[in-house]
């Protein structure tokens, strides 16, 4: 008789170590890339490792981090919004209409105009998610609406020009240097993404928020109503819209009914690129400020390096679609693991 074998069997992960696989595999693998794209760039890009160049990326990353923070929100709910960068134009026209006004004090006027900025971005945030929600109309559809509407809204109250004359105070907040290297203006990405993995980590909403986009059905029955936090989740959106558009003013000084213009996009693509995945109910914030980073960091490279605008679009192109088809495959990973 034949000696019978036993079936092979894997052996089990401990738990400590799945730990520790599950944070390389979801968290540390997009910090990697950014500390590999850098240091590709400091070797091969002229004046990429300088001061000087450091600063400019944070300038130039504040804007589109604030919007990419309220996008996360969105798409962890299994969401998408096209309507920030149009809602950021209407919102710096809005804010920079309140702030030109005479008859209001500096502090006043820069004051209201914040309000007016966050309120204008919220209502758009929230008409977003109740009509998708209210009709069930997939929010594709109803922010590609929103991106039109809020686009021609920008044009009539600015009566299509260009806004200028801020109060100079104002101004020079927005040119300040902390520290000899940090921004004033990425530091307000930076207490916005703050706020953000604070909601998202330590609260009640912010768990939600993961569970609708894993399961609303499970949400709904456990008694809790999916689409409140869907809703709340495009008002975010709208909101950080605002504040990035008091980002915008602090920068360039100006409000225009073209500003934004393309925004969304990049905002979507660094929540990719930062590990959230397009189908809900996985990801990070913290993530996101990286995908932001890698963007950022990928543009001034390949500007240092001589490529031309026409081709590097396509380069960034193609980071986003390679980050979509490693979603995939770390999802795969983070199944076995488990």
């Amino acid at each position: 008789m034949s000696e019978t074998s036993e079936p092979l069997v894997s052996a089990p992960v401990s738990p400590g170590r799945a730990k520790f696989l599950r944070f390389l595999v979801r968290d540390a693998g997009v910090l990697l890339a950014l500390v590999l794209i850098t240091l590709f760039f400091s070797v091969s890009a002229p004046y990429f490792a300088t001061p000087g160049n450091a600063l400019k990326i944070f300038v130039q990353i504040a804007i589109n981090t604030v919007l990419a923070a309220g996008m996360t929100f969105v798409i962890l709910t299994g969401g998408i919004d096209l309507s920030v960068g149009s809602v950021l134009a209407l919102c710096t026209v809005v804010g920079a209409t309140v702030m030109i006004d005479e008859s209001l004090s500096p502090a006043v006027a820069i004051t209201l105009a914040l309000l007016a900025c966050m309120a204008t971005g919220a209502a758009c945030g929230f008409l977003n998610g109740w009509i998708s929600t209210r009709w069930k109309i997939p929010s594709f559809i109803v922010t590609l609406g929103m991106l039109n509407m809020a686009a021609g809204a920008a044009r009539v109250v600015s009566d299509n020009s260009t806004i200028t004359g801020l109060p100079q105070s104002f101004v020079d907040f927005g040119n300040l240097i902390i520290g000899g290297f940090l921004p004033s203006i990425f530091l307000v990405a930076v207490l916005v993404i703050a706020a953000g993995w604070f909601v998202l980590r330590f609260t009640v909403f912010g768990r939600m928020i993961f569970a609708v986009g894993t399961n609303d059905e499970a949400v709904r029955l456990s008694g809790h109503n999916p689409d409140f936090y869907k809703v709340a989740a495009f008002t975010i959106s709208g909101l950080t819209a605002g504040i990035a558009a008091m980002v915008y003013l602090l920068r360039l000084n100006i409000g225009s009914p073209i500003a934004g213009v393309g925004y969304e996009l990049n905002a979507i693509a660094a929540v990719i690129i930062g590990g959230t995945s397009l189908s809900g109910g996985k990801g990070s914030i913290i993530g996101t400020l990286v995908g932001a980073c890698i963007l950022q960091v990928l543009s001034t490279g390949l500007q240092l390096l001589g490529v031309g605008d026409n081709f590097k679009p396509i380069v960034i192109g193609l980071v986003i679609v390679l980050a979509v088809i490693l979603d995939a495959y770390r999802e795969r990973l983070l199944r076995r693991i488990r």
